[in-house]
Formats: C-alpha cells, structure tokens, sequence
C-alpha cells in the first residue's frame, strides 16, 4: 500500500494505492485561505499539517498500516519563510497572490537569467517576486529567514524533519536552471539569497527523508520513507500517464492548466507559458495557467444563489442554449497565461431581463473553456506537438463541461479513472516506483479509459464565433486593468 498526499489550495487530499496500482481509499480535509487585502492570498502553514492529519485519519485504518512509502504533491510556488528554529515567519504567500507587480518587472529587467536559465519571465505568481516583496516591505522578516519552502515542503518537514524538495516544484520558484535541473546562484542573489537557505533538491521518486515516529504513531503506520514527490501539476501528470513526449493533460481545479509533457527543456517565455521539471528525472513540461477556473463555479454558485457546482452545471446542461449571448471572462484573480496580468477581473457581459441562473452557468462554462483555449495556442507557439488530451480534478467529473471544452480545444478529451484523484495519485505513484522500480511504462502508464468526449462540428462552429466576441471583450477592457482601483 503506498500513501499520496496533495496540500491544494483548498484542501488536503489523502489517497491510498494498492500493490496493483489501484486506488483503494481516498480522503480530504478542507483549508482556510486569508485574502487580507487586494491581491493578497495567504494561508497558515500550520493549517496544513493540521489538514494533513485530518485527512490521514479519515483514511481506513487497517489499510493504512500496510503503507510502504509516502509521496507529497502540493500548490506551487507558495513561499514559506522559516527562521533558525524552522517556525514560520509570517503566513505564507500563495500562487495566486499578486502583490509583487512592481518587484516582477524589477527582476525581469535585472537580471536576464530569469529567461535565460530559468526559462520563464516573472510572474507575482511565482517564488522569487513574493521574496523580493518582502525583502522590500518586511526588511524585519526577510532578516531572519533561514530556509525558504514550498507548502508540500513544509508539510514534508513536519513529516520527516528534513529540508527537501523536488526538480517540478522548485522549478516554480523561478531560482532554477531548469535545463540542468540545479538551483542557480545568479537567480537566488538577485533576491538576497543563497542556496544555502534552499533545500536539496531531489527527483521524484527519490527518498528524502523517513517519517517521524511520532506522526506514525498518530496515522497508524511503520516508519516508511517519504519521497521527493512533485509539483500539483507535474504530480497530475504522472498520476494519469502524461510523461512522455507529447502527453497532455487538462486539469481542472481551482485554477486551469494544459499541462504537455516533453524528453527535453523548451521555453517560450514571450507567450507567457511556463517551462518547468517534470517529476520524473530528464523529463520536463510545459504548462498554461489561468489562475481561476471551477473555483469561477464556485462564484457564480454563490451570486446566483445556487446550492453547489453539480446542481449549476445541471441547470446549464438542461438549459441546452450553448453560446448563448452572454459572455465571462473568467479573470476573477487575473490571469497569467497568456495575458500575465494580475489586475485583470472577471465580467459577465452581455445581461438582459431574461438572463437566468442557466444561461450564467453556461457563459462560466464557456468562459473558462475559452481562457483554457488562449492556454493552449500559447504552448502550441511554442513548438510542440500534442498527441492526446487527458482530463484530471474536481471538473473532470462533468461530461457536459467536457463537451463544451472538446469543442472549443477543437480536440477530443480522455477521461481516465481515478483522474479526479488528481495530484494525489501522482504522488502515490512515484511513492510505489520508489519501492519497486519497474519500467515507465508499467509504473507511470495512462489508467484506463472511461470515456472519450469528441468535438461535435456544431459546437465547434457555434462556440468559435463566441470565441471570437471573448477575445475582443478583454481587447477593449485590457487597458481598463489597471490596478489604479487599488490604490
């Protein structure tokens, strides 16, 4: 039995994976997230291990004893500062956090490796701007920083004691050379850090560390290894088989990523997408983001007075009015790729009298598959060729968003099982290959195929031209996402 844990946004998940590769128990625990001020997005890290334990418990027991190993998965690019006696600092900045534009475009513009080694501009998404920002407006705080961790990393201290992480998610902090798979010191100064204030870095499936025998004691296990795990995204991928060249994956969850897989670095900083490690060892990926996604369902669920997503994506569906005349952007915590703009906004266009709940479903349905779409041209810019599609997290489980979004990608889309596990599948994986090796194919392989979603010729036509008025609504109110709003 082996244990896969993801520290998401919102929530823990806790998954346990047989000897077969069969998922066997699953379990969650919910997050609370601070949002003090515009831009900000912050969560306790102590709130994680407490996550972590709740959702561990709520596994069964007598399959929890037979776990052999643990890997992690978690939220990227979250920075969590710790002093000499590794207690955090402050509360940690999140990916979706925006604060640091000024301190992203000072780092561009100072230092070239950024795009060169690093492979990415900077974004206040990632690591290295959020550090940076308190360097400038915390000096109290940045003066005592010790050690710097990514949220799996530190719910990964908490476990075992040790200061790790792995190649996939650090490479999200933009203080890598991606290529070489190493931090890189010009990048770390260019923040007022030294890598000595970094964890190791390790692949994947290699061990970090031994689970401490007081959180055994607590989840009912032996003193199993922990290893290195992945990034969410890169964990999502191995957990539904996307690792080889040309494997794709659309993830679903709080935010929306078109994750492809590759045997060798590529970068396109200028479209705005990501260049990262894959979490398996000479393999890397490139990804779109656009940081809202189902949580936009989350939105609309609460302005239309709509008990949950399920039941608003059933009123869309019964409805029946694809690219109907509303349109959504779905910008509700700007939006990195492709536009890189953290001051962009969500807005529901096109309102008249007879605008009901249904048709505002249908245009955050829309919408989002419309912003996924911008995702996708930017990584076809960059070169590579997308073989299939694979669909994982809390979305995948709507046929009718499947078909509004294989419309709109203008391919079909595969839905695996156990994809909605997401990241904490992955991580179970590489926990499994780490105690017993055996070929890619075997251990990381795409699971079963429950169903294909194929573009329908209509909805392609009709959401195109739909497709067509979204483009132009965010060219007519990019100049309008200022931020002067926000003082």
């Amino acid at each position: 039995m082996y244990l896969g844990i993801d520290i998401g946004t919102s929530s823990v998940k806790a998954l346990l994976l047989n000897d077969a590769g069969n998922v066997v128990d699953t379990s969650s625990a919910e997050i609370p997230i601070s949002r003090p001020r515009p831009l900000w997005s912050e969560q306790k890290p102590s709130d994680w291990w407490t996550a972590t334990n709740m959702a561990v418990a709520g596994l069964d027991v007598n399959k929890r004893h037979k776990v052999r190993a643990v890997g992690l998965s978690g939220q990227m690019h979250g920075a969590t500062l710790l002093d000499k006696s590794l207690t955090p600092l402050r509360p940690a900045i999140l990916w979706n956090d925006g604060r640091s534009i000024v301190e992203s475009a000072d780092l561009q513009a100072r230092e070239p490796d950024f795009v060169t080694k690093g492979g990415n501009i900077v974004m206040p998404g990632f690591t290295a701007p959020k550090l940076e920002w308190v360097r400038r407006h915390e000096p109290e705080v940045f003066a005592k920083i010790h050690k710097v961790l990514l949220p799996k990393d530190y719910v990964r201290l908490r476990m075992t004691g040790e200061i790790a992480s792995d190649m996939s998610d650090s490479a999200g902090t933009l203080w890598m050379d991606v290529a070489e798979r190493r931090w890189h010191a010009p990048l770390l100064a260019a923040c007022g850090l030294s890598e000595n204030q970094m964890p190791t870095l390790y692949e994947g499936p290699e061990e970090t560390g031994i689970l401490r025998q007081e959180a055994a004691e607590a989840w009912g296990m032996e003193r199993v290894p922990v290893v290195a795990g992945g990034g969410d995204n890169a964990a999502g991928a191995v957990g539904v088989g996307v690792v080889d060249e040309g494997d794709a994956l659309l993830s679903l969850g709080t935010s929306g990523v078109i994750f492809v897989a590759g045997n060798k670095f590529r970068s396109n900083p200028g479209s705005a997408a990501h260049a990262f490690c894959h979490a398996l060892p000479d393999r890397w990926h490139l990804m779109s983001v656009m940081l809202s996604a189902a949580s936009c369902l989350d939105w609309a669920c609460r302005a239309t007075g709509t008990k949950n997503a399920e039941t608003l994506i059933e009123k869309a569906e019964q409805d029946g009015t694809i690219a109907g005349q509303e349109v959504f952007l779905p910008y509700l915590s700007g939006e990195r790729t492709p536009h890189n703009n953290p001051y962009a906004s969500g807005v529901l266009f096109g309102l008249t009298h007879d605008t009901d709940t249904a048709q505002i479903a249908q245009a955050v349905l829309e919408g989002v598959a419309f912003g996924m779409a911008d995702g996708l041209d930017a990584l076809l810019a960059c070169g590579i060729d997308i073989k299939s599609i694979s669909v994982i997290g809390g979305g995948s489980q709507s046929a009718y968003w499947g078909r509004i979004l294989a419309a709109v990608l203008k391919r079909p889309l595969f839905y695996r099982d156990g994809a909605s596990s997401g990241p904490a599948l992955g991580a179970a994986r590489l926990a499994r290959y780490s105690q017993n090796p055996m070929p890619y194919e075997d251990a990381f392989g795409a699971p079963a195929t429950t169903n294909v979603i194929e573009p329908h010729d209509a909805d392609m036509d009709r959401l195109e031209t739909k497709r067509k008025k979204f483009t132009r609504l965010y060219g007519a109110l990019s100049d309008e996402f200022t931020g002067a709003s926000n003082g």
